[in-house]
């Protein structure tokens, strides 16, 4: 029987990407599909709290932990100087928001390069435990982060090829689509996180920069979808997936027939 598609072109490409976006989606809802999606659910919430922790170290403050609760919120605590000035306080707050698609953006390019499936798969692992160590201080984050590092590791040790691609394809995904899991939250000027009122991420902002919340919602989404669309018109792009021409040895002839007349 043939193949629907010919392996390894853009066509198998974009299926891949297809039923990944498809389990992330639908996996919710088999019969213990949240049990299965639960890590990887705090792993979306460790993308984002890492975005504002890591933003807050990369402008020169202090990252002091990260707490992830069971009901998948999470809150990153930074201690910022106090000359720190509003643009520096509307940094950090992006950050956690634009971190998952950027992430997510990331791992859909490394898909597209069979010598990194690995290594990006080690080095996610490595990231994680290292962050559990240095940031993480709640049971939920103690237990569920080194559960998907263990994971990840496992799939970078003992995995096919074709599935370690497909795992970075599934986790560029899951990074992805978080920005529609959060759609609500951006467009929310005040949330509820472990029972505790705070101004959401959009609403930060808002309060150090002016321009209202929802602006700040729609230029966040805006810039998540430029990076996701980037990332896949890269790693689908038909040059990348066409396979290299077969070297032959030195003493062998090549015949090519041209265009008929």
């Amino acid at each position: 029987m043939q193949p629907l598609v010919t392996p390894g072109s853009q066509g198998e490409a974009i299926g891949r990407l297809v039923v990944a976006g498809l389990v992330v989606t639908m996996l919710s809802a088999l019969p213990f599909g949240n049990y299965l999606m639960y890590p990887f659910a705090i792993l979306t919430t460790w993308f984002h709290e890492m975005g504002h922790g890591l933003t807050a170290v990369m402008l020169g403050q202090h990252f002091e932990q990260l707490m992830i609760f069971p009901n998948g919120s999470g809150v990153a605590e930074s201690q910022l100087s106090s000359d720190s000035s509003r643009f520096t306080y509307a940094a950090i707050a992006a950050g956690g928001p634009l971190a998952p698609s950027a992430v997510g953006a990331l791992l859909i390019v490394a898909s597209a390069h069979p010598s990194a499936w690995r290594p990006v798969l080690w080095l996610s692992a490595a990231a994680i435990l290292a962050s559990v160590v240095i940031w993480v201080r709640s049971p939920t984050g103690y237990w569920a982060l080194p559960l998907v590092a263990a994971i990840l590791g496992l799939i970078a040790w003992r995995a096919s090829p074709g599935f370690a691609r497909f795992s970075l394809q599934f986790l560029g995904v899951l990074g992805a689509m978080s920005m529609l899991r959060d759609f609500n939250y951006l467009f929310t000027e005040e949330g509820v996180i472990n029972g505790r009122a705070m101004l959401s991420d959009t609403g930060q902002i808002e309060a150090a920069l002016v321009l209202p919340h929802w602006f700040w919602a729609g230029l966040i989404l805006t810039v998540s979808a430029a990076m996701v669309g980037a990332a896949l018109k890269y790693a689908l792009a038909e040059k990348r997936l066409r396979p290299p021409p077969r070297k032959l040895p030195a003493n062998v002839l090549q015949f090519r027939r041209g265009p008929k007349r």
